[in-house]
């Protein structure tokens, strides 16, 4: 069984994304992002793996896999995936991280025994893209301490742990 962790950012309301892109710069994040996932497998959605950076696809040091239903879509230097499921089942028994986005974070949400949410006190009015809610399935075990980044912003990283297993979990 794959141990899966889930690892995303989200400003104040939920607010993952906009347009394809995050609407945040916070290097912090990022470098916090690379030093939790690097050496592990990241799985993504297609809409993910297109809003990243050329110049950062795939990204280093860890495997990518992309998850789409297309059958014929190519991602140069990732493994396309047809499902969740299968991508899960090609990883076997190592640890993973989903990265996004909406709807690939609830589609493992059952799945997933580690959440590493980043909150960053922003608002983002126009948001389309919004993080899965977390349930009573899960206990907050480290709230973080409230940083500041180097442009002002407010954040702290959270993780959370499942507290209840649940039964469609592979």
């Amino acid at each position: 069984m794959t141990v899966l962790g889930m690892i995303w950012a989200e400003a104040n309301g939920g607010a993952i994304g906009r347009r394809g892109e995050m609407p945040w710069h916070l290097p912090e994040d990022l470098a916090y992002f690379k030093r939790v996932t690097l050496g592990d497998p990241v799985v993504m959605g297609r809409r993910t793996w297109e809003s990243l950076p050329e110049r950062f696809r795939p990204l280093p040091g860890r495997e990518n896999i992309v998850v789409s239903r297309d059958a014929a879509y190519v991602a140069s230097g990732a493994v396309v995936s047809s499902s969740l499921e299968a991508a899960l089942d090609r990883l076997g028994e190592q640890r993973a991280w989903i990265m996004g986005g909406g709807q690939l974070y609830r589609e493992a949400m059952p799945k997933a025994n580690e959440l590493l949410v980043t909150r960053i006190d922003i608002d983002v009015p126009d948001a389309d893209t919004f993080a899965p809610e977390i349930g009573s399935a899960w206990v907050l075990v480290d709230r973080g301490e409230t940083l500041t980044a180097a442009n002002g912003t407010s954040y702290r990283f959270e993780r959370y742990e499942r507290l209840i297993p649940d039964i469609r979990q592979r």
